[in-house]
């Protein structure tokens, strides 16, 4: 498996990877006419415009299948945790997870965030999302709750931090990253 920076010609594939994962992570947590109304080609069009941001965007690439995983990271959306990072997103398509693509891509976004000056990262997940015990396994602190009112949905979040974030590796050097380009970032140092 290769970690690396997202391309544009990446955006198809995230954006199925996207769409698929949604689907099942979050049957049952939110609205399923948001999960039915969901498509490939609206999700195109996002992850075209996000690669092209400046935010870092990875994916996980199979050799032969192409890409079966996708994180994007950049500045903290949220006032309160200004100046720090934030992990917006994390999928891993089902037939790929719980193979340790997740911990490759969230550690990789962490490096990214640290070599862009954040000192510390925060991600924002679902309170009922299974994949909360994920961050908690790596590291991250559970610092904050909120409701988060979307689609006429109130919806209770749990936001965990990581600081210090972890120490770059260096770049053609790792087994996890093989994109010699320095890391995109839209924030930071």
């Amino acid at each position: 498996m290769r970690y690396r920076v997202a391309r544009s010609g990446d955006a198809a594939a995230i954006a199925s990877v996207y769409v698929e994962t949604w689907r099942t992570t979050y049957a049952g947590l939110v609205p399923d006419r948001v999960l039915s109304a969901m498509s490939e080609t609206k999700q195109l069009r996002h992850w075209t415009a996000q690669i092209a941001s400046g935010d870092t965007v990875m994916v996980a690439e199979h050799p032969a299948l192409g890409v079966v995983g996708v994180g994007s990271c950049g500045l903290c959306r949220d006032w309160r945790f200004a100046g720090s990072g934030e992990v917006y997103t994390l999928y891993i398509a089902p037939d790929w997870q719980d193979q340790g693509h997740g911990r490759e891509l969230l550690s990789a976004m962490l490096r990214a965030m640290r070599i862009a000056g954040f000192e510390a990262a925060i991600l924002w997940v679902l309170e009922g999302n299974p994949s909360r015990f994920f961050y908690e396994a790596m590291g991250g602190k559970r610092i904050a709750v909120r409701d988060e009112r979307i689609w006429n949905t109130v919806l209770p979040e749990i936001a965990y931090k990581w600081q210090p974030l972890p120490e770059p590796m260096l770049l053609g050097r790792s087994r996890t990253i093989e994109d010699d380009d320095s890391f995109h970032s839209g924030g930071g140092a």
